[in-house]
């Protein structure tokens, strides 16, 4: 089976789309397909997937006339088809010279020299954005008809008999042909329930039963808010993807003194880049030349800047924010950092949460309810009281309100913007379901290496004066062990020199004893003292491995080296606890520093000394005692525990292997993106709910004042544009919310 992406153009109901992905998931050539509204694409599982394409185009044209089915393209060529005449931010660009006008960092650039990767609004936009410009004009979205609509309908209002009457039907032509055409479509197409059918059955039915400005103005302010609706929509789905967006169009290499600028696609391994105060790193690279401080916020959410100099690797997305730079490029635009955080905003958005599949299976029973609830209302009392009108009218606004829309759309929009959201503070989600159970976690579980402390182990304490580090480091400079390399470390920060051993011998399990300087060195543990006829005092350290030494059989001293507890562990665990999360930490370490680690940060239960089945096994006790837990780890041996967790979370500097079994991949790997993705979850979740609750209880609220007398249509276009307009909103408002502390 092969998986390709597709563009699907001229897609402008998110209902529609729910009932093209379901067509094509009963085809038989289709494994799977996955229909993205937010950012218009099909995911399709096939044997040959172009090769549908044609028949699927038929397919989706049965529900939406317009639709055609186009291969993603990739980068090449696409900046020239770009809009250059006005940017989603308000900048003003002339074609292929958008630095010349200055960048969102001011700083003046000359022209052609850094493309729409080098300033703050410079990325690529791909077919999302042209997607939005496609519907310009189309449909509901143009404001020309609008504007002589309405026009026509105050000219009505004013207007009194057959003037008024003709005005009336004038405006119902021009705001409702476009929309009776498609019915008419659909009705051939076997579509009865389609919401243009509804809608003109509606218009056309209130003028009919003498309600003609009713009729006309109900289609007008459907026609208004549809309008508003896409251009809300178009507008989240623009900000949630410049925001991880941060690919470049251009590049400036250097070849010698010559400055070329190609498209960023064409850029190989081992090219040098220019990169200026203000641009952004293109690609993931290597300095060659400069230093300078990068601002890595839009890529790992770290608010400090990263000092780099010649030899240090830079990752793409982050801004160069003072001196000017020279990079040797590493990976490739479709390897680098920006192209990976993309594709997995993209590949997120394709994975449903349980709540959106609710949303579609219910949206298939939604309409046929509500239009069998109004014909019900149209005869039933109508054969009681003889009011005709009344109830027919009655019915006519429920028909108003049958369009599942504001569900099926904001639904998923929120987790979009959740997904956008947690991309921005360098939290990666792999989908809206790992977001969703997110939102149900009770227990937080951690590794305790490289996700609460650094995994870099320093000499911390030195009990002794400064020549026993001297001697220790000389004993330990061959060795590769993490502690011997931390004791080297240590000694060259002080700037130390020591001489080669004359002699070394390594002892298994015990340490080294070798002859520096005609002295004979002993350093190791407990036991290589204790063989040597050497008398060590009491030591009261709580954690940590202990390095003793001796000279010439006398005791000399000792040094503590331990792991780093990680700047903002305590705080994340403080955030955690007072948002009511249990917390747990698993580790292979020895138990005695696994507690001390516990302690200093407050974590409420530890576990030391453990295998991987053991973390699996103790996992699952947390799950049964406190309910769904998230399992946090960086290591190989973490991967089992990641994939048995309700929800695993790797740290982005932990193994491949971790990576690939989790859900959530935190790119800062700090300990505070823990509950940040936590909060972000939770409020997604929310938000989605609260977009649920209204939507129903409105349209029911006047369902209810239609049938006790109090029928509105002007109510009910409230309760189907403008309650999918209002979800919209609430659906991206996570992109505007500060995380707090």
């Amino acid at each position: 089976m092969e998986t390709k992406v597709y563009i699907l153009k001229n897609l402008c109901c998110a209902n529609c789309a729910a009932q093209i992905e379901e067509k094509f998931n009963a085809h038989s050539g289709v494994e799977k397909a996955t229909i993205v509204f937010n950012t218009r694409q099909l995911r399709l599982t096939a044997e040959e997937p172009d090769e549908l394409v044609e028949e699927l185009t038929r397919i989706a044209r049965s529900v939406e006339p317009d639709v055609v089915i186009t291969p993603r393209e990739e980068r090449s060529h696409q900046h020239q088809e770009h809009d250059h005449g006005g940017c989603e931010r308000g900048h003003h660009h002339e074609e292929h010279e958008h630095d010349r006008n200055g960048c969102c960092c001011g700083h003046h650039h000359e022209q052609h020299q850094h493309g729409h990767g080098a300033c703050g609004c410079g990325h690529h936009h791909e077919e999302h954005d042209h997607e939005s410009r496609d519907h310009a004009g189309h449909g509901a979205e143009s404001p020309v008809g609008l504007l002589a609509g309405a026009g026509l309908f105050v000219l009505g209002l004013v207007t009194k008999g057959w003037w008024s009457t003709g005005f009336f039907l004038a405006a119902l032509v021009v705001l409702g042909w476009e929309i009776a055409v498609k019915a008419v479509r659909g009705l051939f197409r076997g579509r009865v329930l389609d919401e243009n059918f509804l809608m003109s059955a509606a218009a056309i039915g209130a003028f009919c039963i003498g309600n003609a400005a009713e009729g006309v103005g109900v289609m007008l302010f459907y026609r208004v808010g549809e309008y508003f609706e896409h251009r809300a929509v178009e507008r989240s789905r623009s900000q949630i993807m410049d925001a991880v967006d941060l690919r470049p169009e251009t590049v400036t290499r250097l070849d010698g003194e010559n400055r070329t600028v190609i498209p960023a696609e064409q850029a190989r391994v081992g090219d040098v880049l220019l990169v200026r105060p203000g641009d952004r790193i293109p690609l993931d690279a290597v300095v060659v030349s400069g230093e300078s401080r990068l601002d890595t916020a839009p890529i790992t959410g770290e608010p400090v800047p990263v000092a780099v100099k010649p030899g240090d690797s830079v990752i793409s997305g982050c801004v160069n924010t003072q001196g000017q730079l020279t990079v040797r490029v590493e990976k490739p635009l479709e390897e680098s950092m920006v192209t990976r955080i993309l594709r997995s905003v993209e590949s997120a958005a394709a994975g449903k949460p349980k709540i959106d599949r609710f949303i579609t299976r219910f949206a298939r029973v939604y309409t046929p309810v509500v239009v069998g609830i109004a014909a019900a209302t149209a005869i039933g009392p109508s054969l009681v009281t003889g009011d005709w009108e009344y109830w027919v009218y009655t019915a006519l606004s429920f028909l108003v309100m049958s369009c599942p829309c504001a569900l099926v759309l904001s639904v998923p929009l929120a987790f979009f913007a959740g997904i956008g959201a947690g991309s921005r503070k360098g939290i990666l989600f792999k989908d809206g379901a790992a977001m969703e159970a997110m939102s149900g976690v009770r227990a937080v579980v951690m590794d305790k290496t490289g996700t609460l402390t650094k995994g870099d182990f320093r000499v911390q304490e030195i009990r002794g004066d400064e020549e026993l580090l001297r001697l220790c480091a000389a004993c330990e400079e061959t060795s590769t062990h993490p502690i011997a390399v931390s004791v080297t470390a240590a000694a060259r920060e002080r700037g130390m020199q020591w001489s080669r051993p004359q002699e070394l011998a390594e002892i298994p399990g015990r340490g080294i004893r070798a002859v520096v300087d005609g002295k004979v060195i002993l350093c190791g543990n407990e036991k290589l003292m204790a063989e040597n006829g050497v008398e060590t005092p009491a030591l009261e350290w709580e954690y940590g491995t202990r390095v003793l030494a001796a000279v010439d059989g006398v005791y000399a001293g000792a040094l503590l080296i331990s792991d780093t507890v990680k700047p903002d562990a305590a705080q994340a665990m403080e955030r955690l606890r007072r948002k009511g999360y249990a917390t747990v930490m698993l580790t292979g370490d020895a138990r005695e520093a696994a507690q001390a680690v516990a302690r200093e940060l407050g974590v409420e239960e530890c576990y030391g000394s453990l295998l991987p089945q053991q973390k699996l096994e103790i996992l699952g006790n947390t799950r049964r005692e406190k309910g769904a837990a998230m399992f946090v780890g960086d290591g190989i041996n973490d991967a089992p525990v990641l994939a048995g967790a309700d929800v695993g979370a790797a740290m982005g500097s932990g193994a491949d292997a971790a990576i690939e079994a989790a859900d959530v991949v935190f790119m800062t790997s700090q300990a505070g993106a823990i509950p940040e993705a936590l909060d972000i979850a939770s409020k997604t979740a929310r938000i989605a709910w609260q977009n649920v609750v209204f939507a129903l209880a409105v349209k029911l609220v006047v369902m209810v004042l239609g049938l006790l007398g109090y029928a509105s249509m002007w109510l009910a276009v409230f309760a189907d544009s403008g309650v999918a307009m209002l979800c919209v909103l609430n659906s991206i408002r996570l992109l505007y919310q500060k995380s707090k502390t």
